[in-house]
This record gives C-alpha cells, sequence and structure tokens, in this order.
C-alpha cells in the first residue's frame, strides 16, 4: 500500500514540476541512443516508482536526463559567444521536437541577429559601395536649370506673418556668423531638416486617423527632411562645430520643432509658407557663400567623397560645385513648400493634388 501511495504521489509531482524545470529536448536526438545503457543503472529506481523496470525503465530516463538542462541554465560558465550559439542550439532543438510531435514547421529559432552580414552593394564602376546612410539607387543629379530668383510675393495676412517672422529671424543669423558661411550652411542645416520631419509625421499620423492616403505628401516631405539632413553631414565634412556651438544647437532645434509643431497643427498653411520663406532665404545664403568661394576668401577644398556619391558629382569637383547642387535642392524645398500653402488657400487638403516626388 504505501509503495503504491509513493508512486502515485511521484507521478503527480513530477507531471506538474516537469514541465516547468526540466528540458523537453532530452529524449530527442543524441540522447536517445543512450537510453539502453542508462536502462540497466536506472532499473532499480524505476522499480521504486513503477514497479515495473522492464516496462517504464524508458520514462525514467526521461526523468533523470531532464536533470542537467537545470545545472546548464543555472551555472553556466561559458563565454557570451558560446552560449548564443548553445542557446540557438537549445532553441532550434526545440522547434525540431515540436515539429516531429505536432508536425510540420519550417520555423527557425533565433536568439541574437548581431553579427548578420548585409549585402554586398557595389558601385557602377563595380567598386564596393562604402555609405550605410543611403544607397546607390537614392543618389540624383540636382537640377541646375531651376530658377533660383522666384519670390511669393506676401499678399494676404498670414503671408505677411511668415515673410515679416523669417526675415526677423535672419538678422541675429547674420550677427552670430558674420561670414562664415561654411559654419553657416552646417549649422542651419539642423534646423532646415525640422520642418519636412514634422509635417511628415502629423500627415502620417492624419493619415492612420482617417484610415485615407496622403496623396504622397508624407512621402515628399521626409524626402525633403532627409535630404537637409544630408547637407549636414556633407557640411560636417568641411566645417567642425565648436562646442557653444553645439549648444545653440540643443536650444534652437528644441524651440523651433515644438513651435513648428504647434504651428503645423494650428495652421499649416502658414507652416508651409514660413518654410518657403526660409528657403528663399537659404538661396540668398549660399549664393553669398558662392561669392565668397570666387573672390577666394574661402578655400575652394576638394568636394567631400559623400558629397560626390550623393549628388553623382564628377571625381574632381570641389565645395564651389557642393554648392550649387545644395542650393538648388532648396529652390526645389522652396517651391514645395509655397506650393503646398497654395494648395491649403484653396480651401483643399494636400492629397487632393499630387506631391512633387521623385526629385530626390
Amino acid at each position: 500500500m504505501m509503495t503504491r501511495s509513493m508512486t502515485r504521489i511521484s507521478r503527480a509531482a513530477l507531471g506538474h514540476v516537469g514541465a516547468r524545470y526540466f528540458s523537453i529536448t532530452a529524449l530527442h536526438g543524441g540522447v536517445a541512443c543512450d537510453v539502453q545503457a542508462h536502462r540497466g543503472v536506472l532499473g532499480g529506481a524505476a522499480n521504486f516508482f513503477h514497479g515495473n523496470p522492464a516496462k517504464n525503465s524508458e520514462n525514467m530516463v526521461v526523468a533523470w536526463m531532464r536533470l542537467p538542462a537545470v545545472g546548464a541554465r543555472n551555472a553556466s560558465t561559458v563565454s557570451l559567444g558560446e552560449k548564443q550559439q548553445e542557446d540557438e542550439k537549445k532553441v532550434q532543438g526545440g522547434a525540431t521536437s515540436g515539429a516531429s510531435a505536432g508536425g510540420e514547421n519550417n520555423n527557425k529559432g533565433i536568439v541574437s541577429y548581431w553579427g548578420v552580414e548585409p549585402a554586398k552593394i557595389t558601385k557602377e564602376d563595380g567598386t564596393e559601395w562604402r555609405w550605410n546612410c543611403f544607397k546607390p539607387w537614392e543618389t540624383y543629379k540636382a537640377d541646375l536649370s531651376i530658377d533660383l530668383k522666384k519670390h511669393h510675393a506676401p499678399v494676404t495676412f498670414l503671408d505677411k506673418v511668415a515673410y515679416w517672422t523669417v526675415k526677423s529671424l535672419r538678422y541675429p543669423t547674420d550677427i552670430f556668423f558674420q561670414r562664415r558661411y561654411g559654419c553657416r550652411a552646417m549649422m542651419l542645416e539642423t534646423v532646415a531638416a525640422v520642418p519636412g520631419m514634422v509635417g511628415g509625421l502629423l500627415l502620417h499620423c492624419k493619415s492612420l486617423r482617417r484610415f485615407e492616403h496622403s496623396g504622397g505628401w508624407i512621402k515628399a516631405l521626409l524626402e525633403e527632411a532627409e535630404n537637409e539632413r544630408m547637407h549636414l553631414m556633407t557640411f560636417m565634412e568641411v566645417s567642425q562645430p565648436k562646442w557653444y556651438e553645439r549648444a545653440l544647437v540643443f536650444t534652437v532645434q528644441g524651440v523651433f520643432f515644438n513651435a513648428y509643431f504647434l504651428t503645423y497643427l494650428v495652421s499649416p498653411k502658414l507652416a508651409h509658407r514660413i518654410v518657403g520663406y526660409l528657403e528663399e532665404e537659404a538661396i540668398h545664403s549660399y549664393t553669398e557663400f558662392l561669392k565668397e568661394l570666387d573672390k577666394g576668401t574661402i578655400e575652394n577644398v576638394p568636394a567631400p567623397a559623400i558629397a560626390i556619391d550623393y549628388w553623382r558629382l564628377p571625381p574632381d569637383s570641389t565645395l564651389r560645385d557642393v554648392v550649387i547642387v545644395v542650393r538648388a535642392d532648396e529652390a526645389h524645398h522652396r517651391d514645395v513648400n509655397h506650393f503646398a500653402s497654395d494648395i491649403h488657400y484653396q480651401g483643399h487638403e494636400l492629397k487632393k493634388a499630387p506631391a512633387p516626388i521623385g526629385y530626390h
């Protein structure tokens, strides 16, 4: 009677605890061949629990062969790389056992994606592509035929607010940077990349809320933000900011981001008009930059490698060539944002007019 009671208690305990604390893969694969070798050793123990060693010794192997898995989890001393490999083997082993027990399973268990080799990308001449921040199919040639002298005349009240807001921001900028156009360009691009990201973000959320398309404007505005950021990455190769200029970026960007965010929520037509006038000022600044390069006041150094690949410039291009294509980009952004503002002035939403996609 005592033996039967102990047997039932042991079976119940192993049934509840074993599924949580013991590996279920012990008898699959390599250890299955060791069952016969352990039957003789475990026969007495099996007889104690089940009363029939010939019939139930293999069941006892399951219980005893699962125990080392607990020790491996609690007392592992292998290195991180070896640990990941062991974990992957355990996960894959579990997937294999699950497939054999419950049907076909093509899933492969992954513990870490670190170390996955990216695809090899080459340029048109067969050399290896060196940039991770953009790919060959994202490069382009700037439209240098774009009209640089276009100016949107402020007529309405909101137009005048946008125009004089931008003009008032130009004076402290001129005082701070003086004739240092390389540093000026680098610092202003940290702000110029904000409007496209904010506008794209808000249009993205609006599209999700209303379950509707954006007419391509999300992509257009995010492309603008990315293009302005590439301007910054380019001028970082020419001029390095000082510590107080970096601190200024934190302050100005924080204030401008929140101000533009609120402006776009209240009046998208005003927000886009402000950016249109900002781009007009950017064209003026880069024109003055070119004048200083032509005078020799600023050294016309070779173009950074990132600029040559991004704008598909000739290998012997100079800083002057870079400034010319950046100025053309700003003219394009000017037209896009004035166009977006005019759409709102006509009483329509941006999705009603196709976005000018494909320039960048």
